[in-house]
């Protein structure tokens, strides 16, 4: 595993695990909006844990970032969102944002990376927003500064958020309604901004309940900083698992994830696509690449026995990677 070289906190911030008051508030004023999402049993073969799905693929934008982005906005209000909303997204929270820009009567831009799925790209569009592409350089800066050229309105950090992550942890309180004594939830790990809501209910409510992380192998920075106390920089390409991978943990999100989570399992391109198989043929349900990271977690045995409940955060997946995924391939 390399681990990399320091990464500086810019702009230096620390959150603390957020409350349950916050979380349960998010609850509360998402309703309506957002989708209570079912946990379902996946039938795996033995001698795979008793495996659990969360099905956030299912939301109208059919990702778990429709949660917090609408959460932070609508906390907001129309007063602080009058000159617009802006956020950098591959996709998910672009579409979570534009979606809600639309539903409060606000307008919207995206920056997104070059590499993008043309199939949320084109999402973003059909739900209103302004879509400008970068180059992933400069897309990936847009999460360290917190700042664009050119920019108007208020910035609504993907995942290193207060209220993006009080409106993921909802998804914690879900599950605990389902499976109350849930031993582990693993959950597919970008930034963090999910890890950490969800971990913030678990832990509050149900200590004893293991909270882990998962990776792609193609850029997964969280396992070596856990590793090495420290955030650390790591080799990033782009993958089919386009909803996570990047090149750092950002300062503040390692420090808060060091506190709540139980560790980071780390998987490859090849693990990914047959536990997205799995899921297609076992549940009949399509995820998109970094949604099957959490099951293809579960199936390495690291995160122990037992019930384990695994995130499956989006489905947004564009056909030609299905097809390769189908046809029993591993797309890049």
């Amino acid at each position: 595993m390399v681990a990399g070289k320091a990464v500086p906190a810019i702009p230096e911030l620390r959150w603390d695990p957020i409350p349950l008051e916050a979380i349960e508030e998010a609850r509360e004023r998402t309703r309506g909006a957002v989708l209570r999402t079912p946990l379902i049993r996946l039938d795996a073969d033995k001698p795979a844990p008793d495996l659990y799905l969360k099905l956030e693929s299912l939301q109208p934008i059919r990702s778990f970032k429709l949660r917090g982005a609408f959460n932070a906005m609508a906390k907001a209000g129309r007063d602080a969102l009058a000159e617009g909303v802006w956020t950098g997204s591959a996709g998910n929270m672009a579409q979570a944002v534009a979606w809600s820009a639309r539903a409060l009567g606000v307008a919207c831009t995206v920056y997104v990376p070059t590499t993008a799925p043309r199939t949320k790209v084109v999402s973003v569009g059909r739900y209103g927003g302004a879509v400008v592409e970068l180059p992933v350089d400069a897309w990936v800066d847009i999460f360290r500064t917190r700042r664009r050229e050119g920019a108007t309105g208020i910035f609504v950090h993907p995942y290193s958020d207060s209220d993006v992550m009080a409106g993921n942890g909802v998804i914690g309180l879900e599950i605990l309604d389902d499976l109350p004594e849930v031993d582990a939830v693993i959950v597919p790990c970008g930034g963090g901004g999910l890890c950490c809501g969800i971990a913030s209910a678990i832990k509050a409510l149900r200590p004893q309940t293991k909270v882990y992380a998962s990776e792609i192998d193609t850029g997964a920075p969280l396992a070596p900083s856990l590793a090495a106390g420290r955030p650390v920089e790591v080799p990033y390409v782009p993958s089919f698992a386009d909803g996570i991978g990047s090149p750092f943990v950002n300062a503040e999100m390692f420090d808060l994830a060091r506190r709540l989570v139980d560790g980071a399992i780390v998987v490859s391109r090849e693990q990914t696509a047959a536990a997205a198989r799995l899921i297609i043929e076992r549940a009949g349900v399509v995820p998109e690449g970094a949604a099957a990271i959490s099951v293809a977690a579960a199936l390495t045995g690291e995160a122990g026995e037992g019930r384990i409940a695994c995130l499956v955060s989006g489905g947004n997946i564009d056909t030609q990677t299905l097809i390769t995924i189908l046809q029993a391939g591993t797309p890049e």
